[in-house]
């Protein structure tokens, strides 16, 4: 089959053109971004979108060829006609290859539509452009896509006059249906995936269109006037595509630019990925040859939160072991870690001598003389999805789900106290979930997120309440709760906290603990097994089954479980002991390779889809509540194991196990 650039070829050129010899290797090249395809596709709503938008245009007509050559042909013929409105239409031009959502012809005119799952607001004066004027980052990369197209089509069909747009999720637009989403269900073969469309589904049933058409011809005409830049590559669209597609077409590796940009590189091979080449390697490999240095070592694309990568690189610091404390512009903080303290001990690999990692004692000691028992330990899990499920509710609006919930008394007893999960298909959750939770926390105790997130979501609840034009009785039992809860910030200021505010422990983490397995990052996903790692109270604790078991650790969901398990000189990460929520799909138990555990990102909120379809066996249905349950209970104790590991930390005296005072850093 002819090699040809494709519109998602040209994206992944527009990167960096090196990563067109990686890609569809996919016996011989790591890639990340195809080890979960479905689930991103659930995730980020773009098949259900683009299903969405054929239903707009109830005249249009699919081009279903499978050849390249008969794609081409069934669209020409086509288009012959004066007026007719074409999905997937085929246009080629040399060696570039486009295949374009819908395309729209009345005489000479067209319309190009590139359909996106992307958030727009249709209410803002300039949604593309940044006050300075130039396109806004987050933007680029979507624009550039309807130019690729605008510029094939141009060169296939010179004759036309084109106009292009592009069709968004407008937040600024209300769902006036109930259902909408569940009538477009993503479904997956071996080697594909499809959106099978609800019996019914046309213009009229999908209510008031929530998608909306934007005119783009300025930007795309700013964009194809001015040169293409890419990593290593800067020149006038038609020269690089050309460049681009010969070497795609020729099956040959354009010379590595390395750069910043590496740092998110998909070719490259993961812990659980092995046996496979990593191309991001095989290009710093190139630079790095001849002087000395070893890749594996670790490179200044780890360093965390540093966003000075490029200019490092620019001037040959390749490696960590490379970088100096005048590169982090060194700063020791007078209460807690800075950032460039966390990173120096990320590049020396030394804060106390002898010590495993970094625990501030004193800083830990004074943060938990404030706390109050029972301590509060709450995760949520959060649905945003493009198309609603609720009439009245905008693209993108959050629905609260799900909350697992720990405590921790005075006597250190520890107990998965309450839980919640919304299981009613089409049932509004948002109050229930405030409901539940106000229940649960009841008025006494300090609580505690890891991150941000609760509280995003807390106060997202709060203002669909604030703006409710039909209140529910207990509107303002509800706020109140709410608020005591909840810190709110305007253009940097604190402009609300509460009573009761949450505690953030990863912010507590970032300040007052190091380990170096965790690579500088407080995600609790990384911080749990360091921890699991180092700590003898957890292995004491953990290493037997007291998990739900009679006499043990309350748990609503495990039974007898052990969480500390050594396998292969290795701890076992937690997470990857949680069940798979996707099993019903029969070809991965013949592919391992492809399984979606409940822990990876996106996969709670891709299980509540699911869980909104109507149809599913009630043995489907069940097996994934129980994995959210399970999953969401894992993230709360999480904290609590955390939080035991510290407090046996700054109880031991001897520091032997790895505690540190602020005089001790080096």
């Amino acid at each position: 089959m002819r090699r040809y650039l494709t519109k998602s070829r040209f994206k992944l050129a527009a990167e960096c053109p090196t990563k067109l010899f990686y890609t569809g290797k996919k016996d011989v090249y790591a890639d990340t971004m195809q080890d979960d395809p479905f689930l991103q596709a659930l995730a980020d709503g773009g098949f259900q979108v683009g299903e969405l938008a054929k239903v707009m245009f109830p005249d249009g007509k699919e081009i279903t060829a499978r050849g390249h050559d008969e794609q081409l042909q069934e669209t020409s013929e086509l288009l012959r006609q004066e007026n007719v409105t074409l999905f997937e239409a085929a246009v080629r031009h040399g060696d570039l290859f486009a295949r374009i959502d819908v395309l729209r012809k009345q005489g000479d005119k067209v319309e190009l539509i590139e359909v996106k799952a992307k958030s727009y607001d249709s209410t803002s004066d300039s949604p593309f452009r940044g006050r300075n004027g130039k396109i806004v980052s987050g933007w680029l990369p979507y624009l550039r896509d309807a130019a690729f197209q605008a510029f094939v089509l141009r060169k296939a069909y010179a004759a036309l006059r084109l106009s292009t747009f592009l069709m968004l999720a407008d937040k600024a637009r209300t769902c006036s249906v109930d259902g909408l989403n569940q009538r477009f269900k993503i479904e997956r073969g071996k080697d594909s995936m499809h959106v099978t469309v609800a019996e019914g589904t046309n213009i009229r049933t999908i209510g008031t269109p929530i998608l909306s058409r934007v005119c783009v011809d300025e930007l795309v005409d700013e964009l194809l006037a001015n040169p293409l830049i890419a990593p290593g590559s800067v020149g006038r669209w038609e020269e690089s595509l050309e460049r681009w597609a010969e070497a795609y077409r020729d099956d040959r590796r354009m010379p590595p630019e390395i750069g910043a940009h590496c740092a998110h590189c998909q070719f490259r091979v993961s812990a659980e990925k092995t046996g496979f080449k990593s191309g991001r390697d095989e290009c710093w490999r190139a630079p790095a040859r001849g002087r000395g240095v070893v890749i594996g070592q670790g490179t200044v694309l780890d360093l965390w939160n540093f966003s000075r990568k490029q200019a490092l690189i620019d001037a040959g610091t390749l490696l960590l072991s490379q970088v100096t404390k005048d590169d982090l512009r060194f700063v020791e903080s007078e209460v807690g870690l800075s950032r460039s303290e966390r990173q120096w001990m990320q590049v020396a690999g030394k804060w106390t001598e002898g010590n495993p990692f970094y625990l501030d004692r004193q800083l830990m000691k004074k943060e938990m003389q404030g706390w109050q028992f029972p301590l509060h330990f709450i995760d949520f899990e959060t649905a945003a999805v493009a198309i609603p499920n609720f009439s009245g509710h905008r693209p993108y609006q959050m629905i609260a789900f799900q909350f697992s919930h720990h405590t921790v008394d005075a006597s250190g007893r520890v107990a998965h106290q309450s839980d919640y999960l919304n299981r009613q298909p089409g049932q509004i959750p948002n109050y229930d979930f405030a409901r539940a939770l106000r229940a649960a926390l009841g008025d006494r105790g300090t609580v505690f997120m890891w991150s941000h997130h609760e509280n995003t979501t807390l106060n997202s609840i709060l203002r669909e309440l604030e703006q409710d034009e039909a209140p529910p009785a207990d509107a303002a039992e509800i706020r109140n709760f709410l608020l005591s809860l909840t810190r709110r910030s305007e253009d940097g200021a604190v402009d609300h906290s509460g009573s009761r505010t949450m505690v953030d422990l990863c912010r507590l983490a970032e300040r007052a603990f190091f380990h170096p397995d965790a690579k500088g990052s407080s995600s609790i996903k990384k911080v749990l097994p360091a921890i699991l790692k180092s700590s003898a109270y957890l292995s004491k604790t953990y290493s037997k089954p007291i998990y739900g078991a009679a006499n043990g650790i309350p748990s609503r969901n495990f039974t007898d479980h052990l969480w500390y398990v050594y396998k292969d000189g290795q701890i076992t990460d937690p997470y990857k002991q949680l069940p798979d929520v996707f099993k019903d799909l029969p070809w991965e138990s013949q592919d391992r390779s492809h399984e979606l555990w409940i822990a990876e990102g996106g996969a709670a909120t891709t299980a509540y889809a699911r869980l909104q379809y109507e149809e599913l066996s009630p043995e489907r249905r069940v097996a994934i509540e129980t994995a959210l349950l399970k999953y969401c209970e894992l993230d709360t104790l999480a904290m609590v194991m955390i939080y035991q590991a510290w407090v046996s930390w700054c109880a031991d005296d001897d520091d032997n196990h790895g505690a540190a005072s602020n005089s001790q850093r080096d």
